[in-house]
């Protein structure tokens, strides 16, 4: 079978399950996991598919929702660099909010421990991390925890988060961009989402460059509710000059 016929059979699959495996695909059409990823990466170029950790979805399916490890894992190094660069974005004694997702935990795991600030999270992971640092006044806000994010979502946490007026929220999205705005798999993170940016002054988004362009079930907000956009170097600079003619900064750390 010559590549262009396998990544059509790919493309089938992916769009017949929701979702394919590097290791099965290599099984089934008995080639190497390196020659599924070349043929992954090819589909992800044209649009087709979107590569995730361990294989890869079609793109348009809005629903899909990567648990917590796969998410850890995918664009690790980016990641790491937009948090160090969100380091610079903290306020000196002020209050931040920390909202769930793999890249703001990456900047609670980099808060230095001589850090003196109030954070409020609906995030148990972010919590965890941050609990043992003896500067941050920590409030943990409550609610029904979703098992896939392990956040705090529905009426308590949305009551939480309408009683408190932070400095800064550091925001993650599952995809952004201009058009669709800021979106996410699940409604009910979707309403605390909402409602973390209108506790907060300053609203500065957390986004590798993977995320630009992905649309999902739940809008939350605009760009425009975005003071400050941190991403990669692989984010297009033409996207980014656009992003900011609207009115947000971009950093592409």
């Amino acid at each position: 079978m010559y590549a262009p016929e396998r990544q059509q059979e790919i493309l089938r699959l992916a769009r017949d399950g929701g979702r394919v495996d590097v290791l099965s695909l290599a099984e089934e059409f008995q080639v190497t996991a390196e020659t599924i990823r070349r043929d992954l990466k090819a589909l992800d170029r044209a649009g087709l598919v979107r590569r995730v950790h361990g294989g890869a979805i079609p793109v348009g399916r809005l629903d899909f929702e990567p648990d917590l490890a796969e998410r850890e894992s995918t664009a690790a190094d980016e990641k790491d660099r937009i948090a160090r660069a969100a380091l610079a974005e903290l306020p000196a004694e002020g209050s931040v909010v920390l909202d769930a997702g793999s890249t703001v935990a990456r900047l609670a795991a980099a808060l230095p421990l001589e850090s003196e600030l109030t954070v409020v999270t609906h995030s148990l992971p972010i919590a965890a991390r941050l609990a043992d640092h003896p500067g941050v006044q920590l409030h943990l806000v409550g609610g029904r925890v979703r098992h896939r994010t392990r956040a705090a979502v529905d009426a308590w946490a949305l009551r939480a988060y309408a009683e408190i007026r932070a400095d800064v929220v550091f925001l993650a999205a599952n995809g952004f961009s201009a058009e669709a705005g800021l979106t996410t798999p699940d409604l009910a993170e979707a309403a605390v989402k909402r409602a973390a940016v209108a506790a907060a002054r300053r609203v500065v988004l957390l986004a590798d460059s993977g995320k630009h362009g992905q649309e999902h079930f739940a809008r939350f907000g605009d760009l425009d509710d975005v003071d400050l956009l941190i991403t990669d170097t692989g984010f297009d600079p033409e996207d980014a000059a656009a992003i900011e003619a609207s009115g947000t900064e971009v950093i592409r750390a």
